[in-house]
């Protein structure tokens, strides 16, 4: 007990005897620093005492499916920094090939009695995926926020970028440049927003042919392996669901010998970081992340202090950023 004191008091930046008061609710203490030493129980796995369990921590899960794409360490930033000015600790939970899962965390984090979670970028995209895992968290009633569109029925508000609208400005600008044979890359086909993307390609375009449809991985490798089947069917524009799938666009072009963007254009989805400084430079659409993360703080911090929030979606405009890999047409 004397050690836990001790660690806890080093964590907050307090004595031990405050950490005592807190722990055995007696006065004195302020209701700021009252919450920074449960905070810090539960960060550090500390099992809070009995008439204390009932409450729930100051923490936030912050569910991610990855790394290595850099939107999701964007989103973790604003996120984060976001909750840190209202006092809540943000809880990074990646998830790793053949390691813990989202119902798993989703789990862990029950058991730490967290204020809320934020998912980006998880199963509730995939309408084929397990679901169960969320309908634990709404029966719980821990309020929940989700990054970008979702299946239906979940009941939970989601903040998003307009995907019908960024393929629309990135088909118009192919066609500008006098690109007819416009191929799309996108996400596994129970995808929500690659399934939205088709949507909007099929309005704009009015008749998209299946062989300029191509779904993969969000990965590098993913786009290479399904851009060389579209290169081959004579695709000369591209618009991907994500940079890393137009990074391997770019690669499947050069393995090829064609250049980028004299020969073939590439646009991706995201603008996340170092797409200014790829060869050539990414042209791609923007997710307005600043103004969506906020937007995500601001819904969970309603439901945590008692707010009723509709599980609606908001969406938020994209923007298309100009770069070095797409240029006219090349002429047959």
């Amino acid at each position: 007990m004397t050690r836990r004191l001790a660690v806890v008091a080093k964590k907050v930046g307090v004595s031990e005897a405050t950490v005592s008061r807190v722990l055995n609710g007696k006065p004195g203490v302020s209701e700021a620093t009252r919450q920074a030493v449960l905070s810090a129980l539960d960060v550090l796995g500390y099992e809070r005492p009995t008439q204390l369990r009932g409450e729930r921590a100051r923490l936030v899960g912050l569910v991610l499916p990855e790394l290595q794409n850099p939107i999701f360490p964007a989103f973790a930033e604003v996120i984060g920094g976001a909750l840190a000015q209202l006092g809540l600790t943000p809880v990074l939970c990646t998830q790793t090939r053949g390691g813990v899962s989202e119902a798993d965390y989703v789990d862990l984090l029950l058991q730490q009695q967290v204020s809320g979670v934020v998912f980006a970028g998880g199963l509730y995209a995939q309408a084929d995926a397990p679901h169960d895992h969320y309908r634990r968290l709404a029966e719980r009633n821990i309020p929940v926020v989700l990054v970008n569109a979702a299946i239906e029925d979940l009941g939970f508000p989601a903040v998003s970028c307009d995907d019908a609208v960024a393929v629309e400005q990135a088909w118009r600008h192919l066609s500008s440049l006098g690109h007819e044979r416009i191929g799309l890359v996108l996400g596994p086909g129970d995808h929500m927003p690659s399934a939205r993307k088709l949507a909007a390609a099929r309005a704009v375009a009015g008749e998209m042919p299946e062989a300029h449809v191509a779904r993969a991985m969000f990965s590098i490798e993913g786009g290479h392996a399904t851009a060389s089947r579209l290169i081959e069917r004579g695709v000369t524009g591209f618009i991907c669901a994500s940079d890393p799938l137009a990074l391997g666009v770019v690669r499947a072009a050069r393995r090829k010998g064609l250049d980028v963007p004299e020969r073939i254009s590439v646009v991706g989805y995201d603008d996340s970081a170092l797409m200014n400084c790829t060869e050539p430079p990414l042209t791609t659409v923007r997710q307005p992340i600043e103004a969506m993360g906020r937007a995500v703080v601001e819904l969970l911090n309603a439901q945590i202090n008692g707010s009723t929030v509709a599980p609606d979606e908001l969406l938020f405009e994209p923007e298309l950023v100009v770069r070095g890999s797409t240029a006219q047409a090349p002429r047959s």
